[in-house]
């Protein structure tokens, strides 16, 4: 089931010399879809002061290349599931072009408080249940 989808056309800048999506762009569009994700429920930064969190940030990330994206196609950003854990939540995604599967990947992200003088990764629950996604 996927939980949003966001589209993205690719241009001629965003391509390297050899007329293929430049691979950084592929994680810069991840993070834009998980955050086009959060704006349908307040937005990141509502969020964060609703929850007295410091940002939702990324601790790693991971693709598998499966073809590649050329400039003039419309692409689209899957973003599938989210799985839960403690102090961390990992966003999976999905690209295709059509029907063409272009890459598969996932973020894991932290909630990012302020404690003892310090940044610490929070408990993941109250963002959970503000998106509506509590099991």
């Amino acid at each position: 089931m996927t939980l949003f989808t966001h589209d993205q056309w690719i241009s001629f800048g965003d391509c390297d010399p050899a007329g293929i999506v430049y691979y950084p762009n592929y994680f810069r569009w991840m993070d834009r879809t998980f955050h086009a994700f959060l704006e349908g429920h307040g937005g990141h930064r509502a969020l964060c002061a609703r929850l007295g969190s410091r940002g939702f940030g990324l601790v790693e990330t991971n693709v598998a290349f499966r073809s590649p994206g050329q400039e003039g196609q419309r692409i689209r950003y899957h973003l599938d599931r989210i799985d839960w854990a403690g102090r961390t939540f990992e966003v999976h995604f999905r690209v295709t072009e059509d029907e063409r599967l272009l890459l598969e990947g996932f973020e894991r992200r932290g909630v990012f408080v302020d404690r003892d003088g310090r940044i610490r990764a929070g408990d993941v629950a109250p963002l959970r249940a503000a998106l509506g996604l509590e099991a």
